[in-house]
């Protein structure tokens, strides 16, 4: 067998390719190919135009210059569309390779027949899931948390997402993960001088007590960052809000007010809903996972008894919770004054925000001494007056409880501020609380282990660095990467 007729492994393609746009009809489709080989393609595919009818071979393109040009089938040559092409040469790509963009109609079968035409390239296959990225990585073009900003960037649907992933993106955990580490490896060097040389004329006395102050600085330092009441977790994933409160109050008309469309059953029969019902809505920038519960209230109704013991754990379990009233109810149940069942109150959290409806049906000297009854009751529970129904105050209300999220999770601030939520994926907050496991555990050491303390701080660097993937995190980098879709 001569090597003309040696066919490649996959393994051995180190070119790949893929389109990095989604399917379906546009304007324009992106085909990716990246690899030492990329300009192969180009040379057997793209025949550039300069000026004349007849396309041109070009085997040293212009990098980084957008160029007309017709693509052919590189054993027919036969034109299969015309576009425009753009070389990047590596290691000034995003994968660090050089890298060929054919930029094609988009078309189902001009799409088919490109990828088609490049597939019958010996040294080229399709890429994986994320690879393009991976090769960035491993290029050193993006670490860990950048990789993982980037997804979240293209999945954000929100601004408050939009906002955390380009702050990764960018690089901003990047640099601070590895100030961490940093600290972490000059207390070690420390010790390490300590190990080797002892204290004496080579080294100053009071090394021991220098890395343990170092120590403690970084401990609370990472208690700090731990301590953020996963605001950059639940940003990227969504703020889980219930809506509960007794029967009746107007707690699916709000949930239908969120959504502007008639996404629940709403009657004056009190105990319609008898289910959780969950809907994700962009409030104030951030994606809000809405529940609406059933109305809590003692039954003798089986099904109603379910649905109310799912709305107590719901509220629960929620980020936040949004107590809904009707005033008529609570005035008319107690002559003397506004009251709320005990059973509602011990649901109230610090999480907790209060929306007093049917402000249309209560005359408004009572309305004003009901709100302050409230106020002087709940005193840290921020409250609003509305009426569903005709739309009273509900503007008010949108905008007062959508900048009372914003505030929580600080999407108000300068998003460049050190305030900003470190943390975005549990991987970081385990890596994080790994490495403090492992600085408690120097400084519970005493002098006389000091080698054995060595090693604890030489895993705590270790455990930050997983984070941004500056050492062997050969293990979670196919957890990184799998969720990328083929051609990014």
């Amino acid at each position: 067998m001569n090597s003309e007729e040696l066919v490649l492994s996959d393994a051995q393609r180190r070119t790949i390719y893929a389109l990095s746009t989604p399917p379906g009809k546009a304007g324009v489709a992106v085909v990716r190919i990246s690899g030492p080989d990329a300009m192969e393609v180009w040379a057997q595919m793209v025949r550039t135009l300069s000026g004349t009818k007849e396309g041109k071979k070009r085997r040293v393109p212009v990098p980084w210059k957008m160029e007309r040009c017709r693509l052919v089938d590189p054993l027919t040559e036969e034109v299969l569309d015309d576009g425009l092409v753009v070389f990047f040469k590596g290691p000034r790509s995003f994968t660090t390779e050089d890298v060929v963009e054919l930029h094609i109609h988009s078309g189902r079968a001009i799409i088919s027949a490109v990828l088609s035409a490049i597939s019958r390239l010996p040294f080229c296959r399709l890429a994986e899931p994320g690879e393009f990225t991976r090769r960035a990585f491993e290029g050193g073009r993006l670490d860990l948390t950048q990789v993982e900003g980037l997804k979240d960037l293209i999945d954000a649907e929100t601004d408050g997402q939009r906002k955390a992933a380009l702050r990764a993106v960018g690089g901003t955990a990047r640099v601070r993960f590895e100030e961490l580490r940093q600290e972490i490896i000059k207390c070690l060097a420390l010790v390490e001088a300590l190990i080797d040389f002892g204290e004496g004329e080579e080294i100053e006395e009071g090394v021991f007590e220098q890395a343990r102050t170092r120590a403690e600085r970084l401990r609370g330092r990472i208690k700090a960052i731990l301590s953020d009441n996963r605001r950059g977790e639940i940003v990227r994933s969504g703020v889980r809000l219930a809506i509960f409160g007794p029967p009746n109050a107007g707690k699916s008309s709000l949930l239908n007010f969120f959504a502007q469309r008639e996404a629940a059953i709403v009657t004056h029969i009190p105990g319609t809903t008898r289910d959780v019902l969950e809907l994700e809505l962009d409030i104030g920038g951030l994606l809000v996972i809405v529940a609406d519960t059933a109305g809590l209230r003692k039954t003798e109704d089986v099904v109603e008894a379910i649905g109310v013991r799912r709305a107590e754990d719901a509220v629960r379990q929620a980020d936040v919770s949004l107590l809904v009233l009707s005033l008529p109810d609570i005035i008319q149940d107690s002559p003397s004054g506004p009251t709320i069942s005990a059973h509602i109150t011990s649901l109230l959290e610090k999480s907790a925000y209060i929306l007093l409806n049917k402000s249309d049906l209560v005359p408004p000297s009572t309305l004003k001494a009901v709100e302050t009854v409230i106020r002087e009751t709940f005193p840290d529970t921020p409250q609003w007056t509305a009426s569903l129904a005709n739309g009273e105050g509900t503007t008010d209300f949108l905008q007062g409880f959508a900048t009372a999220l914003q505030t929580r999770y600080n999407l108000l601030e300068d998003q460049g501020t050190l305030n900003a939520p470190l943390i975005t994926h549990a991987r970081h907050r385990t890596h994080l609380e790994s490495a403090l496991l492992f600085l408690d555990a120097f400084l519970e050491a005493s002098a006389e282990d000091i080698v054995l303390g060595a090693e604890e701080l030489r895993y705590a660097a270790q455990a930050v660095g997983k984070i941004s993937g500056l050492i062997d995190v050969e293990d979670i980098l196919d957890v990184v990467f799998r969720d990328f879709c083929i051609g990014k």
